[in-house]
Parts: C-alpha cells; sequence; structure tokens
C-alpha cells in the first residue's frame, strides 16, 4: 500500500482518489479551522478567565475525543495494533499537551507561541533516529525550517512586548513540552510506517485512552484536580467553552495525523508552525492589540520558509521499496533476482 492512501478519508472526504496538492489543502484546511478555533479558546480560558490547569482541561478535552471518536463509529475491535504499542506515544502526547497548557499560566501566549515554534527541527533531527522511519531530508528542508522558525520569533518577539509575562517556570514547563514533540509526530510517523491499515481514529482513540492513567499523577502531586473541579464548578461555562474547544480540536487531530500519514512529520510541523502565526493573527483581529513593522518582517520570513516548501524538488532519488512488504513478496523477489542471475544459454 502506498503511503498517500494511509489517510484516504477524512470525515467521509475520500482522499485517496485526489491529487495530493487537494489532499494537501483539505487536510491542512480541517487542521487549521480546528487549531485557530483552540488558539482562539485557549487565550480567553486562560489569559481573559485567569483559569491555568493545563492538567485537567488536558484530562477533559481527552474524554471529549473518546466520546466523539465512539460516535464515529469505531470501537476497540477495529484496532490493528496492540495497545501495547501505544504507550510511548500516548506518554509523551499527554505529557506535551498538559505541560503546553499548563505554561499559559506562567508565560503569555506569544512567548508559549515562540518556544514553541522552534519544534519544526528538532522533529526533523529526530526524525534520522527513530526506529521505522530513518529519515533524511534535503538542505532546503531545513533552510525552510530555519525561515519559519526565524519568522515566528520576529512576530512573538515584537508581541511580547506589548504584553509581557515571562517566569522561568513556564520555560522550564514549555521546554519540556518542546522535548515531547521531538518523539510525537516522529512516533505516531512509525506506527503509520509500520502498519499502514492505521487509521486515523485508532491512533487518536488509543493514544488519548493509553494516556489518560499518565495525567492523573500530576493532578494529584499538585493538587491542581481539586482546585480545578472547585473552580469550574463554580464558572459552569468554562465547561462549555472547554467542550467547544476539544470538539475543534479534534476536527483539528484528525486532520493533522492524516497529514502525518500522507506527508510526514517533518512537513507537518511546518505546518503547524505557520498554523501558530495564523493564529496568532487573529488574536489581533480579535482581542485588539498593535501590528507593528517586526510583525510584517516576520510574517514575509514566513511566507519565504512556506514558499520553498512547497517548490518542486529536482531530480528526485527513486522511492524506496516499503519496509512492511510481506513474505509471499520477499520470497518472489529473491526468485526474480535469482533468475536474473543465470547466464543465458
Amino acid at each position: 500500500m502506498k503511503k498517500e492512501e494511509q489517510g484516504r478519508s477524512l470525515f467521509g472526504i475520500s482522499l485517496s482518489d485526489k491529487p495530493v496538492w487537494q489532499q494537501f489543502l483539505i487536510c491542512s484546511s480541517g487542521f487549521f479551522f480546528g487549531y485557530l478555533a483552540n488558539g482562539v479558546c485557549e487565550e480567553y480560558v486562560y489569559n481573559r478567565l485567569s483559569f491555568s490547569y493545563g492538567w485537567y482541561f488536558t484530562f477533559v478535552q481527552g474524554w471529549v475525543y473518546i466520546v466523539l471518536i465512539l460516535l464515529q463509529g469505531f470501537t476497540p475491535k477495529q484496532m490493528v495494533n496492540s495497545w501495547l504499542s501505544y504507550w510511548k506515544l500516548s506518554a509523551v502526547l499527554m505529557g506535551s499537551n498538559g505541560l503546553t497548557k499548563g505554561s499559559l499560566a506562567y508565560l503569555n501566549y506569544p512567548a508559549q507561541i515562540m518556544f514553541k515554534s522552534t519544534k519544526v527541527l528538532p522533529v526533523m533531527v529526530m526524525g534520522a533516529f527513530i526506529p521505522g522511519l530513518r529519515r533524511k531530508y534535503p538542505a532546503h528542508d531545513y533552510v525552510s525550517a530555519l525561515l519559519l522558525v526565524a519568522g515566528l520569533i520576529f512576530f512573538t518577539l515584537a508581541d511580547a512586548q506589548t504584553s509581557p509575562k515571562f517566569s522561568s517556570i513556564g520555560v522550564f514547563m514549555v521546554s519540556g513540552a518542546l522535548l515531547m514533540d521531538a518523539f510525537l509526530g516522529n512516533l505516531q510517523e512509525a506506527i503509520f510506517t509500520m502498519n499502514p491499515e492505521t487509521t486515523q481514529m485508532e491512533m487518536l482513540f488509543c493514544s488519548t485512552l493509553v494516556g489518560m492513567p499518565f495525567l492523573i499523577p500530576p493532578m494529584l502531586v499538585t493538587g491542581e484536580f481539586f482546585e480545578a473541579w472547585a473552580s469550574c464548578s463554580q464558572h459552569l461555562y468554562v465547561y462549555g467553552v472547554l467542550i467547544f474547544e476539544a470538539m475543534a480540536t479534534f476536527v483539528g487531530q484528525v486532520s493533522v495525523l492524516s497529514l502525518i500519514a500522507i506527508f510526514g512529520a517533518a512537513t507537518t510541523t511546518m505546518v503547524t508552525t505557520a498554523r501558530k502565526a495564523v493564529t496568532l493573527l487573529l488574536s489581533y483581529l480579535i482581542f485588539t492589540k498593535p501590528l507593528t513593522e517586526q510583525h510584517v518582517t516576520g510574517l514575509l520570513l514566513m511566507s519565504m520558509g512556506i514558499l520553498m516548501k512547497l517548490l518542486p524538488e529536482n531530480n528526485k532519488p527513486p522511492p524506496k521499496k516499503p519496509a512492511y512488504t510481506d513474505e509471499n513478496s520477499t520470497q518472489l523477489e529473491i526468485e526474480i533476482e535469482e533468475e536474473e542471475k543465470k547466464p543465458l544459454v
């Protein structure tokens, strides 16, 4: 099965019969919609309402995911991978989400985005070491990634000057999330690559359900569970915002898994990096902030990085044989090679 077929449908929209650019556009559109809504909700809850319970909010989001996936008709009987194969992925997924959301209690939203924007580079580096991937990227991919990161840093530094909020605790938390992100996309891609029959729903369901227990210790140790429960009980509308955010993020998560399955972790990370800039722009439109020349410089650098990534590659090497051939096909290849080696009579 070709790699493009791994994400062959997205919420009922067939992808396998469409050209690559349309697959990219559909998946990216779903991702942008989900995470733009997520960004607005996060800034509203953390900055405007001053609710900063990252582990608890991730826990609530996880249960919304599970309900939505079950409503989509998925059942554990449809799994093609073992539960054990998801434990590493689940640990880094929940750790990344909890630390990212929790860091907003100590960093302003632009500062957090600035740190997270750099994850495209460690994702590309880590892809060379994950079993089942061993990826190598051309030089222009690294240049594109550097332009994206530099542009977003320019943009977020300009924004940080208008609403400074900085803490070493927040830096530690977002750095931990960044480290886990370096593994996250590559582990997801490795599962898709080693078992092409893996669906987005299975990936999200299993990684969420297996990951939920990892959230309990930090919630209990920090006392966040009881504090968040008491605060949210007094402001029940917060649950409405969280559920809406989780539903939007669910669309984004399934879309991003399709991107990973079809285009790989590094390309997906570039898309997510570009999304962060659009989220900040939307933040300016909704929450009314000044736009400076430094913001425009950042946008230009990011645009250059995106355009460089979209340029067609010349002298592309022939594709390697897939690592997931079955025993019969492997035996057939051996027999063909032996026949070719026989001298002509």
